[in-house]
């Protein structure tokens, strides 16, 4: 596995072009996000996808973050109701994952049972900036170990994803929760996972 320390104020855009060099030839990064570190790759790359199922001992049926750089792209992965856009548009960027329906341009082994996807905009330089030069979302699901417990030490998360990942960018240790989960894909807004971020207008 590569390893690249960020500054925390500029990071390296050299490291961000090595990230994203290795999304777009179907390589699986961990990097940092404004929640907790996030375990990727490129949406629209079936094996590296399989590569993550495999890491986190899971089938695909579970709800994964596309991790977009702004509002401009977003529906065309997911169907926003006018709504909902304007929930998005007050919380976002920030700690919070939306759950919307699907479109036909996201993979169908992204889909959940439901239909839908899980969209987030983080409030964190270099998760957006890898977004945005890749071009297009990266499928993205919190950096857990066996036991499903969040990893923040970039040091342990480097031991155990050593062999398993390509790259890890590293921005210190994250003190932070992973994101809260809103689902808008229904007419009146659910709660799935109480989080990062401040829900108050939900409850």
């Amino acid at each position: 596995m590569e390893f690249y320390e960020l500054h925390p104020v500029t990071p390296q855009l050299r490291y961000i072009y090595k990230a994203v060099e290795v999304l777009r030839n179907g390589g699986v990064i961990i990097y940092p996000t404004d929640t907790v570190y996030g375990l990727g790759c490129d949406i629209y790359n079936h094996e590296a996808l399989e590569r993550i199922y495999e890491i986190k001992h899971e089938t695909g049926t579970k709800l994964y973050s596309f991790i977009c750089p702004d509002f401009k792209d977003i529906s065309k992965y997911a169907k926003v109701s006018d709504y909902a856009y304007r929930i998005m548009k007050k919380l976002l960027p920030g700690p919070y994952t939306f759950v919307l329906p699907a479109a036909r341009e996201v993979p169908k082994k992204l889909w959940t049972k439901r239909k839908t996807v899980g969209i987030r905009i983080p409030d964190h330089k270099v998760a957006l900036m890898l977004a945005k030069e890749l071009g297009n979302p990266i499928v993205s699901t919190s950096v857990t170990n066996r036991k499903g417990e969040v990893l923040y030490d970039p040091e342990e998360i480097r031991i155990i994803f050593n062999t398993k990942v390509d790259l890890m960018l590293s921005a210190g240790a994250l003190e932070g929760e992973p994101s809260s989960i809103i689902d808008l894909s229904q007419e009146e807004p659910e709660i799935l996972r109480v989080g990062a971020g401040d829900i108050s207008m939900f409850v």
